[in-house]
C-alpha cells in the first residue's frame, strides 16, 4: 500500500496520531519536522529565523521530497502544503490525509506559534495563516476528517476506516 501522509495546522495532531496510525497500519513512521531538524542540527525556529521563510520552505520542501518508500505514515509539518513540488508528489503517489480542526480549537493549542517553529509573514495573524493554509489543505487532501471533539482513539478509529473506503 501506499504511504499514509498528514497534513493540518499546527496542534492538529499529525504527529501524535501519526505514530497510532503507523502501529495500526504496522507501517513505518516519519515526522517531517523532526527528520528537518536531525538534518540541520537545529529547531524549526533556529532554521527560520537563519533562513527565512523562503529558505526554510526550501529546506521543508527538499526533506519532504526525500522521503520515498511505502508502508509509511508521514506527519508533515504544518507549511508543508507551500512546498507544491513536495506536495504534489504526495498526491500522485501517497494517500494525503488531511486532519481538519476548527480555528478557535487551533488557537487553544497553540499558545506561541512563533515560539513553536511555524512561518508565518511579517504581520500575519494565526487567524490569517488558517484562512490561508485551510484552502491549501483542502486542495491536496484525498481524505478530509473532521477531528473537532474527537479523542485520539476515534479520530485513529475514524482515519482506519476512511482509509479502508
Amino acid at each position: 500500500m501506499k504511504n499514509v501522509v498528514l497534513i493540518g495546522m499546527p496542534g492538529c495532531g499529525k504527529s501524535t496520531i501519526g505514530v497510532l496510525l503507523a502501529k495500526a497500519l504496522r507501517y513505518d513512521f516519519v515526522d517531517a519536522d523532526l527528520l528537518i531538524q536531525n538534518r540541520y542540527g537545529k529547531l524549526l525556529r533556529e532554521l527560520i529565523a537563519e533562513y527565512g521563510n523562503d529558505g526554510f520552505l526550501k529546506i521543508e520542501n527538499d526533506v519532504n521530497l526525500s522521503i520515498g518508500g511505502e508502508h509509511t505514515v508521514v506527519a508533515t509539518g504544518g507549511s508543508a502544503v507551500y512546498c507544491t513540488e513536495a506536495m504534489e508528489q504526495y498526491v500522485a503517489q501517497d494517500i494525503v490525509v488531511y486532519i481538519q480542526l476548527s480555528y478557535e480549537e487551533i488557537a487553544s493549542r497553540l499558545s506561541n506559534v512563533r515560539q513553536r517553529g511555524v512561518v508565518l509573514k511579517e504581520g500575519q495573524t494565526l487567524r490569517d495563516l488558517y484562512n490561508e493554509r485551510t484552502t491549501l489543505y483542502e486542495k491536496y487532501a484525498r481524505i478530509t476528517v473532521n477531528a473537532e471533539g474527537l479523542s485520539t482513539g476515534r479520530l485513529l478509529e475514524t482515519i482506519l476506516h476512511r482509509l479502508s473506503e
